[in-house]
């Protein structure tokens, strides 16, 4: 195959890879419009579905290295079309749990598992097979930016079933949603030849390539700063509903903040892919961590409008989930491509143990203190630490591109 038909067949790996995460990202970001509905028809109580919550979090995450190293030996076909399954019937089956182990197996168990399986570790690894080291931060940022539209497009369309058909209809109509993005999976599968540039300097065997990859400081530290990460935004898709409904507003507010918060990071997904071509990736997530807690702080000393809310759903989204191209980007660059989707994947573990503890934590603080004030002092004080880690990360500065002669 010649360079212009292996150009076309990168995009074509990497737009399909979008779509797919634009289902399974929106699907699972819009759960926490769920959570009131839930305890109204279920009565289980606050503290035990944001425990399931948590759960789903943590699993997430936990199956995220092991669907990459899955991936990286057999290719991801297989690993997607199993998880989309999974999370579809994780979701069709939540309706039907009255307990808080049923809800914990249901959501947070299978369709969280199946979501992973779907998720970052396997798409953007995919994508970077096909790509050269100046091509992946870019397609990560596309990839990325697929899986914020879809929270932009299934917040409101999740409210407006709940509204209209309930939220057990509305549960279903995610789980038909799932099945329906299948037919994507094939183009993500296609193997690929490895491309120019790509880094050669890593253990032959997965596990020894973690051994190696676990003793890196720099490694470790990305670990840390992504595991605040998780912990902030675990927290919001959890809780920003019961944080609407505490300042006397209609749930819509939540449903458009966090419409907002995808649509924002659409646009910060693609600059901060682009960015790492221009920048050293830990500067631009140095940044971020602590745009965050600035933003947070002055969300804490303002009226809480909806303007209010929508101005820092706008904010944040600008920084949600945009860490994630120039993290992958780093894993890359220390490590090279071979086993990116197992490595990156450990790091998103480290990203929802973050989250476990946010969205579990939410749930205490609210059910003890009636406020999730001590939640965002903690997300201000974890943001502030995570733009610190970052910054001793040891990253080669970044070479400018070659211009045609």
């Amino acid at each position: 195959m010649g360079k212009d038909g292996q150009d076309r067949t990168a995009w074509i790996v990497t737009l399909a890879a979008a779509a797919i995460l634009m289902v399974t990202m929106g699907a699972r970001q819009s759960l926490g419009l769920f959570v009131s509905p839930l305890n109204t028809a279920t009565g289980l109580g606050i503290t035990t579905i944001s425990f399931a919550y948590a759960v789903a979090q943590l699993m997430w995450g936990a199956v995220q290295p092991v669907a990459g190293a899955v991936a990286d030996r057999y290719g991801p076909g297989k690993v997607l079309v199993v998880g989309l399954l999974m999370m579809a019937v994780g979701t069709a089956l939540t309706p039907f749990m009255g307990s808080g182990l049923g809800l914990v197996f249901s959501l947070g168990i299978l369709s969280a598992c199946g979501a992973g399986a779907g998720s970052f570790s396997v798409l953007i690894g995919a994508a970077a097979q096909h790509l050269t080291p100046q091509g992946r931060g870019k397609a990560a940022g596309i990839i990325n930016a697929g899986g914020s539209f879809g929270q932009f497009v299934f917040a409101p369309v999740a409210q407006a079933l709940i509204q209209a058909i309930g939220w057990m209809g509305a549960m279903w109509s995610l789980a038909a949603l799932t099945l329906a993005s299948l037919p994507l999976v094939r183009p993500v599968g296609t193997k690929a030849a490895m491309p120019a540039g790509t880094a050669a300097h890593v253990s032959s065997r997965p596990w020894a390539a973690v051994r190696d990859a676990m003793g890196d400081r720099s490694y470790l530290l990305l670990h840390a700063g992504f595991f605040t990460c998780g912990f902030l935004i675990a927290f919001l898709v959890t809780h920003l509903p019961g944080e609407v409904s505490l300042c006397g507003l209609p749930a819509s507010v939540a449903s458009v903040s966090l419409a907002l918060i995808g649509l924002s990071n659409v646009a910060g997904s693609l600059l901060a892919g682009a960015g790492t071509a221009r920048f050293r990736s830990k500067h631009i997530l140095a940044l971020m961590y602590g745009s965050r807690a600035a933003l947070i702080g002055l969300y804490v000393m303002a009226p809480k409008t909806q303007w209010t809310f929508y101005i820092f759903a706008v904010g944040l989204g600008l920084t949600w989930l945009a860490t994630v191209p120039p993290t992958a980007a780093i894993v890359g660059k220390l490590f090279g491509v071979r086993y990116l989707a197992t490595l990156f994947g450990l790091t998103l573990l480290s990203h929802q143990v973050g989250g476990f503890f946010g969205a579990y934590l939410g749930g205490v603080a609210i059910a003890r203190t009636g406020s999730y004030d001590w939640m965002w002092y903690a997300d201000m004080a974890l943001a502030a630490m995570a733009a610190l880690v970052n910054l001793p990360i040891r990253e080669a500065r970044v070479e400018p591109a070659a211009v045609p002669a």
